[in-house]
């Protein structure tokens, strides 16, 4: 399995061109336009989803910097491509019996507009199910075939995989990836820095459904942030760090506090894209299934039976033709990770979900 890149070396590559070195087998999400849309979800303290607000009410920065945002309206009548992504392999052999009977509560998810449907099963690898499809029927019968994979649970590559789908579907239709797997990602190839510029795509929208990973399914994946790397010798990233006495002695196995605040001698709107990429790419390793969600804009729901996941996929089908949906042309298109925040200023007591990073190539 691959290890994390040392946080000084991330660091240093976002610093570089704001950009990576691209792993030859890593497939390519470009903003073509620089036009970035943002789903967003808004809700009351209780739950309540609230949806007559204006483009005005809201308040976009990216990197720190406010830009011009337009609603998009009617975008629950565009044609939907979504892949369903479940987890066969390691603890979802035990959650197979809660994929059944979903055909009614997938029709309903999926609504009434022209749609494709795929299905792709993952244990240690991904596996293509049933092939883009109108016919929900089809994939509602093979989620009820399934049967137990390996030990693994890849959810990283089959969300990769799922993308690379996605992105030969017409560019008319709108993208969703809907994951049924545990919170944890093990044994994937793809690695934090490549999933999260797929996940950083602006036009697909994930929802995950998440089983608890085991506890020594946690044990492991938390044994990978050790990491005994050195940084730049004797400078703020160092881990023999020479500078005030008492910074050195409260850095002192506290590496990432000390990366952090190394980070916050940069120009802002380096330090928030920056900041965004470390917190980002720790939480991909740490809650894997919550944190696709929360970067794409979507929803995630934690079930621990067919009931509760049944009720999940409901409340889901209720939220979607609820979403917002903006649009804007970046102020700075600068290549690589950009940190997104959108708010509601005058209203403090609503609760917004939405897009909060996107990724823009190099320009080729």
């Amino acid at each position: 399995m691959r290890r994390a890149l040392p946080l000084s070396l991330l660091l240093f590559s976002l610093l570089v061109g704001r950009g990576f070195a691209q792993h030859p087998a890593t497939p390519t999400i470009t903003v073509q336009s620089n036009l970035v849309e943002v789903p967003a979800l808004v809700t009351t303290k209780k739950g309540e989803v609230v949806f007559a607000l204006k483009a005005s009410d809201f308040r976009l920065t990216d990197d720190g910097i406010p830009q011009h945002i337009k609603l998009v309206s009617d975008t629950d009548w565009q044609p939907l491509a979504m892949a369903i992504v479940v987890e066969t392999g390691g603890d979802g052999a035990a959650h197979l019996a809660d994929y059944r009977g979903l055909d009614a509560i997938l029709d309903s998810v999926i609504g009434a507009e022209e749609h494709r449907v795929a299905l792709i099963a993952f244990d240690s690898m991904p596996h293509l199910v049933v092939p883009f499809t109108s016919n929900t029927d089809e994939v509602s019968a093979a989620l009820d075939r399934l049967q137990s994979g390996n030990a693994g649970a890849s959810i990283l590559d089959a969300v990769a995989y799922a993308v690379r789908l996605l992105n030969n579907e017409p560019p008319n239709y709108r993208r969703e990836v809907l994951l049924i797997s545990e919170t944890i990602d093990q044994g994937s190839y793809t690695t934090p820095t490549e999933a999260l510029r797929l996940l950083s795509d602006t036009n697909t929208t994930m929802y995950t459904f998440a089983f608890s990973s085991t506890r020594s399914a946690v044990a492991h994946e938390a044994g990978k942030f050790s990491d005994a790397s050195p940084g730049p010798a004797h400078g703020c990233f160092s881990r023999d760090y020479e500078g005030d006495p008492d910074d050195a002695a409260e850095y002192k196995g506290h590496y990432p506090r000390q990366v952090l605040d190394c980070i916050s001698q940069l120009a802002p709107p380096l330090r928030l894209a920056t900041m965004a990429f470390l917190a980002a790419h720790s939480a991909l390793r740490r809650d894997t299934a919550k944190t696709i969600a929360h970067l794409a804009g979507g929803e995630f729901f934690h079930f621990g039976n067919a009931r509760n996941l049944q009720k999940d996929l409901i409340q889901v089908s209720h939220d979607v033709p609820n979403f917002y949906v903006f649009s804007f042309t970046p102020s700075d298109p600068t290549p690589g990770l950009h940190a997104l925040r959108l708010t509601l200023p005058d209203r403090p007591q609503l609760r917004v979900t939405a897009r909060t990073e996107y990724w823009i190539d190099e320009k080729q």
